[in-house]
């Protein structure tokens, strides 16, 4: 962001990933608040959401010198980055953390608590996919209409792990793509 001191651009930065992660987080997190309220603890449902944004707050702040660094990255880079998300697509840490994300227990923990941790697990499992939306540009509302509706089904669909799976496949294939057009390969 030119024009800006670092602290301002951070600050513009964070400003825009709080507004980006509702938006983007929101139709994944509902069905877990609906979950939260269910059990009987409907009164601080509003505090779980709260938390779960808390921890992707904090996923911005670290995000954004990487965000600094990538937009100067070169073709190469990017590829290699967008290649070993679709690997982390694949491994059974993504999928230990979206099972943690499809279905927290809601019991023995405050709201606050629940929130947190659910926030973390979701952070961890969409880290490879914001990857990629960090290396294309947070600000191409494309990428985050696809980032968002990949996480979404990951999350929600029936079958989320095979989603997870497809998906890990066709962004390690567009990772190839993309280093090999960088090596002047295709």
């Amino acid at each position: 962001m030119s024009g800006h001191t670092w602290l301002g651009a951070a600050a513009s930065f964070l400003g825009m990933w709080v507004v980006m992660m509702v938006a983007m987080m929101l139709p994944s997190l509902v069905p877990a608040l609906w979950r939260y309220r269910q059990a009987g603890l409907g009164g601080l449902t509003a505090l779980v959401g709260v938390g779960y944004f808390f921890v992707w707050t904090l996923f911005g702040m670290a995000a954004f010198p990487l965000s600094s660094a990538l937009a100067r990255a070169t073709p190469i880079v990017l590829g290699v980055v967008v290649l070993l998300a679709g690997f982390v697509q694949l491994t059974a840490w993504k999928a230990r953390h979206l099972a943690c994300c499809r279905a927290a227990p809601v019991r023995g923990r405050t709201a606050w608590q629940y929130g947190l941790s659910l926030g973390i697990h979701c952070t961890k499992s969409s880290a490879g996919l914001m990857a990629i939306l960090l290396v294309i540009g947070v600000m191409d509302l494309r990428a985050m209409a696809v980032v968002a509706a990949a996480i979404t089904a990951e999350r929600l669909a029936p079958a989320g792990e095979r989603v997870t799976r497809a998906t890990g496949a066709v962004v390690v294939a567009a990772g190839f793509l993309l280093i090999a057009r960088a090596a002047g390969l295709g």
